[in-house]
């Protein structure tokens, strides 16, 4: 009874075995990572992609901030490719997705795969539009009389002390 449980074990895990690399290659490409992940615009991005589909000519990678581009086979690797791309310097602040068009068809997307950072509001010096509130200027105002009366204070004492 053992003998018959070990071969019904032994031939599931060889067909396991056997039926996964057709699985990986049923969901080719199967990852793309993005370095640096956070950019300002006009900056470069490297975009590697996993999957032995992306390695065929014509694969090529895109993004709504950049042209598509074409992917190159990674030395060293079966089923890596890379891509160096540069970010429009129009490109519009927050995350974008990117998407690798491989050979057969085969397509992948990355939602939030790199940030574009935004930039500085310029010449207002960081000041909002509306200008000082009420509260602002209390607490202003309560500031420049606190120093006044500890400046005065410290003033007067250092007079007495002299008379001494």
């Amino acid at each position: 009874m053992r003998t018959r449980a070990l071969a019904v074990s032994a031939a599931a895990f060889a067909a396991i075995g056997l039926a996964a690399p057709t699985a990986g290659a049923w969901s080719d490409p199967t990852s793309i990572s993005v370095s640096p992940s956070t950019i300002a615009p006009g900056g470069q991005l490297t975009v590697t992609v996993e999957g032995s589909a992306c390695r065929m000519p014509g694969s090529t990678v895109s993004s709504p901030v950049f042209p598509s581009t074409p992917l190159t086979p990674a030395s060293g690797s079966s089923s890596r490719s890379t891509a160096t791309v540069r970010v429009n310097s129009n490109a519009t602040a927050g995350s974008h997705s990117i998407t690798a068009h491989c050979g057969e068809g085969k397509t992948l997307t990355r939602s939030n795969a790199f940030t574009v950072l935004g930039g500085v509001r310029g010449g207002l010096g960081g000041s909002s539009l509306t200008g000082a509130t009420p509260t602002d200027i209390a607490i202003g105002g309560g500031l420049v009389a606190a120093a006044g009366l500890g400046g005065g204070f410290f003033w007067m004492r250092r007079r007495a002390e002299s008379r001494i």
